[in-house]
């Protein structure tokens, strides 16, 4: 095994089988299993043996990534019927704590990256991200088409490109924008 990234893939490629089973396990159940098929109590000891094993990194220049948005929320199910059912998103990965503590999760679409978080100090409510995109006449045909009650957004021209801005269940705000062309 070459690094955490392995072990992670494992984990979530037995988490899916599972699920296809179903069988749901947490993410943090599976990490667990992951780490007894190696011979290890538990995944915070595998963890460490993978990265002693691994050989020290190369210092290497900084490089920034795109920025993933992180938007409070404060029920799981509306949560995941809006993002989910509405948008079109897939949870990645699930974490929390413990049996009743608060979800914090990752949820994407083409590329895209966003956390979703109950716990109260990660973000404020109302928060706006804008995501430049392609195709955005027939993503807004899809929203529309799926009849969700509590959204029906627009499709609107602004000096920049064409919108589409949707809010959550939280007031979180998202516009997609297909840039125009200079």
């Amino acid at each position: 095994m070459r690094d955490f990234r392995d072990a992670k893939l494992m984990a979530r490629s037995l988490r899916e089988a599972l699920a296809e089973r179903k069988i749901d396990l947490t993410n943090s159940q599976v990490l667990e299993l992951v780490a007894s098929q190696f011979g290890y109590d538990n995944w915070n000891v595998l963890a460490a043996k993978i990265e002693a094993a691994e050989p020290p990194r190369k210092q290497e220049a900084a490089s920034i990534q795109p920025a993933i948005p992180i938007f409070r929320i404060f029920s799981v199910d509306k949560a995941t019927e809006f993002y989910c059912s509405f948008l079109g998103f897939k949870v990645d990965w699930e974490h929390r704590f413990g049996d009743n503590s608060p979800l914090y999760c990752q949820v994407s679409r083409s590329g895209m990256l966003m956390h979703l978080s109950e716990h109260a100090g990660d973000a404020s409510p109302g928060a706006r991200v804008f995501v430049p995109m392609q195709g955005i006449r027939q993503f807004h045909a899809e929203l529309i088409g799926k009849n969700y009650s509590y959204m029906r957004p627009g499709l609107e021209q602004a000096p920049w490109g064409l919108e589409v801005t949707v809010t959550d269940p939280f007031s979180n705000r998202i516009t997609f924008c297909e840039r125009e062309e200079a």
